[in-house]
């Protein structure tokens, strides 16, 4: 028995046996992959089939149009391990797999690409290193099959500066290849971009990350949808990951810091011009630097009130929702009382 995973029967084609809750849900985003979706499901039928675990696909199509939403229906209604979720219009990738860990029903969710880049023989290697007590297994594109000068170098800039920012070493944050405990990415929203922050997320909420290198293979079919375009999003969400990580349940530590440094500073000047004024008798109604005591003054009280509305904000997100500040991994006492 491994680690809790297994279940008492597998979930396959031939729909003999189907437990309630598979072991893995294996979740795949597709846009405009109709060439690459029989393959795909065929390799990952085949490699979880010949394994002890019991599975289920489900594959979101996010707006496609060629043919892949068809194709999925079609197949959902003769297969028992695959669920089609169509949605109405492109949403994007990181709206995509939401949908997909809100429909699945595995202990274990695993992510991948339907190019066929990511290999699906990777996955039963992604679920042992998870039952060694992690929460969060990532792929490593270790050799990576993509062009250097607009795939490679863009991609390893980013993963450093994710590193650095993030605090979380691990080397391929692209990588859409992971695993996850079901109970991890059920407390994390996406929004956004942030589908490539996943592990930096999961790490806010306590998780034990790992990565492991993974293979990875040229593109077959069709042409990626990834390009230089979306670093600005990258940059911005990054932002957004970095204030989550330190100051999500104390806003007011970082907004109200520099509110009032900024009062204090205008409230300094706004003293030296009035000893100015009086001992000196000097005009000080055309100097700069009152100018600039008044605006540091007005900025100051404004970053203390957005400090404020966000505490409230923050204190409303996790209220309304009976969040809790903190995550329990375990409680442990005597005769389980």
């Amino acid at each position: 028995m491994r680690s809790g995973l297994v279940s008492n029967g597998m979930l396959g084609q031939d729909g003999e046996l189907s437990p309630i809750v598979p072991d893995v849900s294996v979740v795949v985003p597709i846009k405009d992959e109709v060439e690459s979706l029989p393959h795909l499901l065929t390799a990952i039928a085949s490699t979880l089939q010949g394994s002890e675990y019991s599975y289920e696909i489900i594959c979101i199509d996010d707006g496609s149009t060629d043919g892949s939403p068809q194709w999925l229906k079609e197949q959902a209604q003769v297969r028992n391990d695959l669920k089609a979720v169509i949605l109405r219009r492109n949403y994007g990738q990181t709206a995509a797999m939401s949908a997909g860990f809100n429909y699945a029903m595995g202990k274990v969710i695993v992510t991948l690409d339907a190019d066929l880049q990511n290999d699906p023989d990777d996955i039963p290697m992604l679920l042992g290193k998870l039952e060694e007590g992690y929460d969060l297994v990532s792929g490593w594109r270790k050799n990576r099959q993509d062009a250097a000068l607009n795939r490679l170098l863009p991609s390893k800039i980013a993963n450093w500066l994710i590193r650095r920012i993030t605090g979380v070493k691990i080397h391929d944050y692209g990588c859409s290849l992971k695993a996850y405990r079901a109970e991890l990415v059920a407390d994390m929203n996406l929004y956004g971009e942030l589908h490539r922050f996943l592990p930096a997320l999961a790490y806010i909420e306590g998780a034990r990350i790992t990565e492991m290198p993974v293979r990875h293979h040229a593109r077959r079919f069709g042409s990626s949808k990834y390009g230089l375009s979306r670093t600005f999003r990258v940059l911005m969400d990054l932002l957004t990951i970095a204030f989550m990580k330190k100051f999500l349940t104390r806003p007011m530590h970082v907004f109200g810091l520099f509110g009032l440094g900024s009062m204090i500073s205008g409230a300094l000047i706004g003293i030296y011009l009035t000893y100015v004024k009086f001992a000196y008798q000097e005009d000080i109604g055309n100097r700069p630097l009152l100018i600039l005591a008044v605006l540091l003054l007005v900025t100051g009280v404004q970053l203390f009130c957005f400090g404020l509305l966000a505490e409230l904000l923050m204190r409303t997100y996790h209220e309304s929702q009976g969040r809790p500040i903190y995550r329990v991994r375990e409680i442990v006492a005597k005769n389980g009382k």
